[in-house]
């Protein structure tokens, strides 16, 4: 240390003794991933054996294995492994410097393997992990390396060590775990089978436990795409999601430029338990189980999706900060995007029967896909369909606009309600104008995107406007017969403006189907103010401006005009008041006190027809 008048300078001291219960307490969040750690170790030591043997011409055994080794007796927990092996000054080097790892090394002298033969750890501390659940740590271990000597190292958990010379027999290295008191349920075999599914399921080497391989060391999405059949994929599915139904559909990768990815992704069928607000994909990390939280790997609108995603280049003990600012994160994401656009697209061009079904589940994840990326948009926009009254069930928007431009239709009408907007549809079928059905939560948005995306074409709602087909010639008979010299839809239409209130709207229309007495209208640009202020916080929105168009082909209409001609006045505006609430009762409903007055005004007519 060195000081002046107004400076000093020195090196900062690191005490050692405090290491320990920092990792005791803070190195994992989890303390079951010590199992992950040394087991991944093991896995590495397994790698760099067959590696050298690979590359030095060695004439080694070829039969690897990690065994995991649980003695209730003498409360420890045993992980073996037959592969690289250390001698004592390697131990020295490799364990008694914490946060110095061998990978380094090793990568540098092996820079030139194959990709497919990466080494999982990139740190130093996965070892000490160990001392999260035990009291004590053993390591026995015998290098590969000819005439080698085994070497035994123990701690304690405190800054001392022992490290002597050992018989060892068998090339490898044997971690033994003296568990703490409190950690003792690591010695059940269905817990640490449990630990080892979830985190070591797809590792490339066998994993033992009791002599059964619990592992499956080839995962699916490690194998040739065009080698398997719908089959494999549907039940690899079931082993990552065992109570799921079969998936919709799946997109199998393998990304090597300019990163390496590897994964397979399902979009699962959906019910009211899914979850659509989390990730539910599995990271892996070299066939390393990483996190099923990875929502910042994939798209906001993609996050039913299911499957698995094996990016070697992130680190094992990857964090969400981490996740949220690395460049390479955001690349991950926009590959998958393109591949989910690409594969909506191929499904699109099959056939209807088999696309639609699919259409139907996935179809408001699309949408927002498309508002929220430009790039997915522009993939997919010219595929995906819409729900129709057309024969044909569903249609793309530019087969609607070309059908509606040969019948001279500049608009596009859509439903949102098949139910409550029946009578708009009978309407319209009947006069063989098409409708598409857009009755999902996130339609209105969407209908206001396609309108901004598609100049000149604009939505109507089915209430909104009449077409110029659906209205006809007045009646022949629509004549005069009162000395005012008002016609009978004349008079109709006085009774109706005399009984409702002031602020109605009412005009008269002669439709070409004469079973509807009168429909209620709104404008669409006001009823969509109306519902974008009620989403600002406006419970009300804006007020109500209907129209109730009145039918003059229908004969409830014209019986009106005949009963008040015939001086039965308070009938007629019965009637009148009955019309209009089936208009509003088809428009979307009465409140209480409507429905009341509707019901007892049904049961009064009732009684008109029946006397008795």
């Amino acid at each position: 240390m060195a000081k002046t008048k107004d400076r000093e300078t020195g090196r900062i001291s690191i005490h050692t003794e405090n290491i320990f219960p920092i990792i005791k307490k803070w190195l994992y969040s989890e303390k079951e991933i010590f199992l992950r750690e040394l087991v991944s170790n093991a896995v590495d030591a397994i790698k760099k054996l067959s590696h050298i043997n690979l590359v030095d011409g060695l004439q080694l055994s070829e039969n690897y294995a990690i065994d995991i080794t649980l003695d209730k007796d003498a409360g420890t927990l045993t992980i073996s492994d037959n592969g690289v092996g250390m001698n004592a000054d390697e131990i020295r080097r490799y364990i008694n410097q914490i946060a110095f790892s061998s990978v380094e090394e090793y990568v540098e002298k092996y820079s030139k393997l194959a990709e497919d033969n990466q080494i999982i750890g990139h740190f130093g501390l996965g070892f000490y992990s160990a001392f999260m659940v035990a009291k004590k740590v053993e390591i026995r271990s015998l290098s590969y390396l000819p005439e080698s000597v085994g070497a035994y190292w123990s701690c304690d958990g405190s800054t001392k060590y022992q490290l002597s010379k050992i018989d060892k027999a068998e090339r490898g290295t044997e971690i033994v775990l003296f568990l703490e008191d409190d950690e003792k349920d690591f010695l059940e075999p269905v817990k640490v089978r449990e630990v080892l599914e979830r985190y070591c399921k797809f590792l490339p080497v066998p994993i033992r436990l009791a002599g059964e391989q619990i592992n499956d060391c080839t995962p699916l999405w490690n194998q040739p795409s065009t080698e398997i059949d719908a089959a494999t994929y549907k039940e690899f599915y079931r082993k990552l999601y065992p109570f799921c139904e079969d998936p919709l559909f799946w997109i199998h990768f393998n990304v090597d430029f300019p990163f390496n990815l590897k994964g397979i992704l399902y979009f699962p069928r959906l019910n009211n338990e899914f979850d659509v607000s989390r990730s539910h994909i599995k990271l892996y990390c070299n066939q390393v189980f990483v996190s099923d939280s990875c929502a910042e790997l994939i798209p906001e609108f993609l996050t039913p999706l299911q499957g698995c995603i094996d990016a070697p280049d992130l680190p094992l003990n990857v964090s969400r900060s981490y996740l949220q600012n690395d460049p390479q994160v955001r690349k991950i994401r926009e590959v998958i995007t393109s591949r989910v656009a690409t594969k909506i697209v191929e499904l699109a061009k099959s056939e209807m029967s088999v696309f639609g079904p699919i259409w139907d589940d996935i179809h408001p994840f699309v949408k927002f896909g498309m508002m929220r990326d430009d790039k997915f948009s522009d993939k997919v926009k010219d595929h995906i369909v819409y729900r129709t009254t057309a024969t044909e069930r569903y249609t793309t928007l530019p087969a609607y606009l070309e059908r509606a431009a040969e019948s001279h239709q500049d608009k596009v009408y859509y439903a949102t309600d098949e139910t409550a907007q029946a009578s708009y549809l009978r309407l319209f079928s009947g006069q063989g104008i098409e409708v598409l059905l857009l009755d999902a939560m996130i339609d209105n948005h969407f209908i206001q995107f396609l309108e901004m995306k598609n100049s000149g074409v604009s939505f109507l709602r089915v209430d909104s406007e009449l077409a110029e087909t659906l209205v006809g010639k007045q009646p022949a008979d629509d004549i005069a017969t009162s000395p005012s010299g008002a016609t009978r839809s004349e008079q109709a239409l006085k009774v109706f403006r005399d009984c409702l209130p002031t602020d109605l709207d009412i005009k008269g229309e002669t439709l070409n189907d004469a079973s509807i007495p009168a429909l209620l209208m709104q404008s669409e640009q006001k009823r969509r103010l109306s519902e974008m202020t009620r989403m600002m916080g406006n419970k009300e929105g804006l007020p109500a401006e209907h129209q109730l168009l009145v039918n003059h082909a229908n004969p409830i209409v014209r019986k009106i005009a005949e009963l008040n001609e015939s001086g039965r006045r308070s009938d007629a505006e019965m009637l009148v008041a009955h019309v209009y609430d089936l208009a509003q009762l088809a428009a979307g409903g009465f409140d209480k006190e409507r429905m009341e007055q509707f019901l007892v005004r049904s049961y009064h007519l009732l009684e008109l027809v029946n006397p008795e």
